[in-house]
């Protein structure tokens, strides 16, 4: 078994179709998905990289994109990403399986092999540094044993621990040990978001990497914070895109759901919800 990262990639994303196949920089010809694999081949704690994508005709695209870079590629579930890590992890023997998603063209390769070394370094089953959130949106990492992964595989069964790969594990406490990495004080941006999901996050990633990327293709956490602090005007460009969330408890999914309302100005739908809410508990 080596280590390597696995990268759970589609094009049939539900809020920005193809958004992988984006380029990025912009007109440069290089795609969002091609980025991701050039920052994780230059990471030192692993050699292997591969692009877990599924079996569907669309995502042949993906294959011709990865090969294109020198990666290796793995087709699966649409659905079942739980099951589609698995396959690959067991197709190229990975372990401890490194987890990073192609939405993220920011991704730095000092933070991955930081991580990756403390995993070694701690002996547990699983390592984030997003459990709590330090760095900023887009710059995720998880690592985790073949043997947490192959246990998830067998045992889960909720619908959101099969779309999500990790859900499993990170709720099992009691059964797999685990450890934050927190960014360090010039690496801390919480609040900044440079992954993509929408058509906003894709110009102001356009923005990031026009102001980035030349001398410096492989720029990272510290130049990232750097350039939000410089221009915090920044934030702006999709401070209102929400970040998709797993939630624990229906009463957690009903305040998201009244934030999101709120960040639209749709207060007379968010005062419905909340009048029926407080009608119902007075019934109970």
């Amino acid at each position: 078994m080596i280590p390597g990262a696995i990268v759970q990639a589609r094009t049939g994303s539900t809020r920005l179709p193809g958004k992988i196949l984006k380029e990025l920089p912009y007109g440069s010809g290089i795609t969002v998905l091609e980025q991701v694999i050039r920052r994780l081949q230059r990471c030192r704690e692993f050699s292997a990289v591969i692009i877990a994508t599924t079996t569907a005709p669309e995502d042949d695209a993906v294959v011709k994109a990865v090969e294109s870079c020198g990666a290796a590629w793995f087709r699966g579930s649409s659905e079942d990403v739980l099951a589609r890590y698995h396959g690959a992890a067991v197709r190229f023997g990975i372990d401890p399986v490194v987890r990073v998603t192609s939405d993220c063209p920011c991704i730095d390769p000092g933070v991955v092999d930081r991580c990756v070394a403390e995993f070694h370094k701690r002996g547990v089953d699983y390592l984030s540094n997003t459990l709590r959130r330090t760095f900023p949106h887009g710059l995720d990492v998880e690592v985790f044993s073949f043997n947490a992964l192959d246990t998830a595989h067998r045992e889960a069964r909720a619908k959101p621990e099969r779309e999500h790969v990790t859900p499993f594990i990170i709720q099992s406490e009691e059964r797999f040990s685990r450890v934050l990495v927190e960014a360090n004080e010039d690496e801390t941006g919480p609040n900044v978001r440079v992954t993509l999901d929408t058509d906003e996050d894709y110009a102001l990633l356009c923005v990031v990497f026009d102001a980035l990327y030349d001398g410096t293709p492989f720029f990272g956490a510290k130049a990232i914070t750097r350039l939000f602090k410089e221009k915090p005007y920044l934030h702006l460009i999709n401070r209102r895109v929400v970040q998709k969330k797993i939630f624990g408890s229906l009463e957690e999914e009903y305040e998201e759901a009244i934030r999101v309302l709120e960040l639209q100005d749709l207060h007379r739908m968010v005062a419905y919800l909340r009048d029926g809410r407080t009608r119902l508990k007075s019934k109970r």
